[in-house]
């Protein structure tokens, strides 16, 4: 079945998960202190403030006690949506300043611009927010990569391991399942997407990983070779 449209997951696959986990992560731990106080009047932050105090059930949480809160959910890694919104501000700032950009593997920049010319659709799955996934590109190691997407989904769809999710993105992709591809190098993700009728490819790179019932490919250019594509864009 040809290949119309392909919805790609983030860290592990297009992003070296190193980037997220080393680079992003660490950066707003440390930035969030400072930002929260330079920033405690902003509409926005107010906003997840509230957010925060009702994840931790305190309503009257002053500022010390909530940022004690999101330093503990990273340390934790707990999917706190107020944290991930926090982030995403902190990353703006961090990104307007050029103090890193966005990673990409050679191979993922090259074939992404590949199919854009193709006009195949590109999407985006991640659980980082969609606000996080464009910063990511947009500020990209090879510049503003957005214009190249058509759509974002994050884990506000629904959970990335269940098959229900793809099924939801396949209907807001309007195209049928089986002419969309994901990549992906979680093997549960990957059985999700097919389950709902999607074509899928592990990004293995260098994991060793067992495919199981998926093709598996070590590189972009791997994918190319194993799923011709025809744009319908």
């Amino acid at each position: 079945m040809t290949i119309k449209a392909i919805l790609t997951d983030i860290e592990g696959t297009t992003t070296d998960i190193r980037f997220v986990h080393d680079v992003l992560f660490p950066y707003a731990r440390q930035a969030l202190p400072e930002y929260v106080s330079d920033h405690w009047d902003d509409a926005m932050v107010q906003e997840i403030m509230s957010q925060a105090r009702a994840e931790i059930s305190q309503p009257d949480a002053d500022k010390d006690t909530l940022v004690q809160a999101f330093l503990g959910w990273i340390d934790e890694d707990k999917k706190v949506t107020a944290l991930k919104s926090l982030q995403g501000l902190i990353w703006v700032e961090g990104y307007e300043k050029g103090d890193f950009t966005g990673h990409l593997y050679p191979d993922a920049y090259q074939h992404l611009m590949l199919w854009d010319q193709q006009k195949v659709a590109l999407y985006i799955f991640s659980s980082g927010s969609v606000k996080a996934q464009k910063l990511l590109f947009g500020y990209s190691d090879y510049g503003d990569l957005t214009p190249v997407f058509s759509g974002y989904f994050d884990t506000t769809t629904g959970h990335k391991r269940e098959g229900v999710s793809y099924q939801k993105i396949a209907s807001a992709m309007q195209y049928p399942p089986e002419n969309i591809l994901f990549l992906s190098d979680i093997i549960e993700e990957l059985d999700a997407a097919k389950s709902a009728g999607m074509q899928t490819c592990l990004l293995a790179r260098d994991q060793l990983l067992d495919p199981k019932e998926h093709p598996m490919a070590r590189s972009f250019d791997e994918v190319a070779i194993l799923y011709p594509t025809t744009g319908e864009k």
